[in-house]
């Protein structure tokens, strides 16, 4: 029987918390360790996971622990890398499990694979090879770096130093600063699209991490690489350096996905499930200021139905843990596309809103439906909604100019399809 130890970082220190025991068929359980249950300031890896003495089933270990995995082309090449298979999500886990999204770290007991923490200086080639290859150069600097990202997007999590403007690979389970994706073969423009969708985002009032393009050519798609500061990550002063560069503490996250209990297969809400309702009810319950944190919840999902975006699953929303892990607030907006620019995208929406099923068959009455579902006041909501809508056209141009003035190209385009194809017309 193999063991993965788990561990998770509290104010700046990994703590031990428990073990996922594994068996021959590949089926792990998690289940704290005894004396962190004892610990003052304990504090359970997902609101999924509550503190207790007994093992989680196989389903709730593997629903948590699954969701930290990068998903599709990813996943099957960073499997071929280190050679297992790609349904063996534990095995791929001890092998990408040092840095991860939010605080937590897997590492296989008695396996000495430890690799001292460090950051490896990046060439511009290897800047040029990533935008040129995309997920096929991500997936093998994510397995060089051991470190795993959910999604399915080629992405890999690399460190910025702001001071000259070097990118670094981290190894081992030293903390990366961005997460850095490739344009989609099949999606022209991706890089754009999103840059362009979540700074209108961040002028519609909404909060959103920063994010820049990085141009290693003529702006085409094998040129950029969209660069979004990681909100998971917080740089607090406190001198904590190495190879002469700060090294920041990692806040663990989690999405809603894993907090709510949903395999990652179901992250689309195909039939009715009422995500919304869970989602809403899942604030109230956990959330240090639910108030606000659900008003920033419907201002998301407001602001993904104006822009047309189907791919805002539960995957793509998640919570914050604050340092010591005592606090959750809802995290900031992210993985914001206008997928409705796309001819081959899908118009059903992926969370459910009211009675609306589609950007199609969504108006005003399913909104206000869908403020009922969530327990949110109607009021309050739709003149939320309103505020946005009443700034989206003019927010969506004034990013589209800054981001035409800085040389790429296709801005224009983009801000007049997600104003004739998004939910945006729906309002108007």
């Amino acid at each position: 029987m193999k063991r993965l130890d788990v561990l998770i970082e509290m104010n700046g220190v990994q703590q031990y918390t428990g073990s996922i025991d594994v068996n021959d068929f590949g089926e792990g359980r998690f289940s704290y360790d005894s004396a962190y249950l004892q610990k003052e300031g304990a504090a359970a890896v997902s609101c999924n996971l509550p503190l207790r003495e007994e093992s989680f089933s196989e389903t709730e270990t593997r629903i948590f622990f699954e969701g930290l995995l990068p998903e599709g082309f990813t996943r099957r090449s960073v499997a071929g890398w280190i050679h297992t298979d790609a349904d063996d999500y534990l095995g791929i886990l001890a092998g990408l499990g040092s840095e991860c999204l939010g605080a937590v770290k897997i590492c296989e007991e008695g396996v000495d694979d430890h690799v001292d923490p460090h950051y490896e200086p990046m060439t511009m080639e290897q800047i040029r090879a990533l935008a040129r290859e995309g997920a096929s150069k991500s997936a093998e600097l994510v397995t060089k770096a051991h470190l795993s990202l959910a999604g399915a997007s080629g992405k890999v999590g690399l460190y910025l130093d702001e001071k000259d403007g070097r990118w670094f690979l981290p190894h081992g389970d030293a903390p990366s600063t961005h997460i850095v994706k490739q344009s989609h073969v099949r999606l022209g423009g991706i890089v754009t699209n999103e840059q362009l969708t979540m700074k209108t985002a961040g002028l519609c009032g909404l909060t959103v991490p920063d994010s820049f393009i990085i141009n290693v050519g003529e702006s085409r798609d094998e040129d950029i690489l969209l660069a979004t500061e990681r909100f998971d990550r917080l740089f607090t002063g406190s001198g904590m350096i190495l190879q002469g560069l700060e090294v920041p503490k990692r806040l663990h996250q989690e999405d809603f996905a894993q907090a709510l209990g949903i395999p990652p297969v179901l992250k689309y809400e195909t039939e009715d499930r009422n995500y919304l309702g869970r989602m809403f009810s899942l604030l109230r319950k956990v959330s240090s200021d639910p108030i606000r944190d659900q008003m920033a919840l419907w201002d998301i999902l407001m602001f993904d139905f104006l822009t047309g975006n189907t791919d805002n699953h539960l995957k793509n929303v998640s919570i914050l843990y604050d340092p010591g892990l005592k606090g959750i607030r809802l995290a900031p907006a992210y993985d914001i596309v206008s997928t409705c620019v796309y001819d081959a995208s899908t118009r059903d929406l992926a969370i459910r809103l009211g009675s609306g099923t589609s950007l199609d068959d969504t108006g005003r009455s399913s909104l206000s439906e869908a403020a009922d579902r969530a327990g949110i006041g109607k009021t309050v909501a739709m003149r939320r909604l309103d505020a946005i809508a009443g700034q989206f056209e003019k927010s969506l141009k004034e990013s589209s100019r800054m981001l035409a003035e800085q040389g790429f190209p296709g801005t224009e385009d983009f801000a007049e399809k997600i104003l004739s194809r998004g939910g945006y017309r729906r309002l108007v």
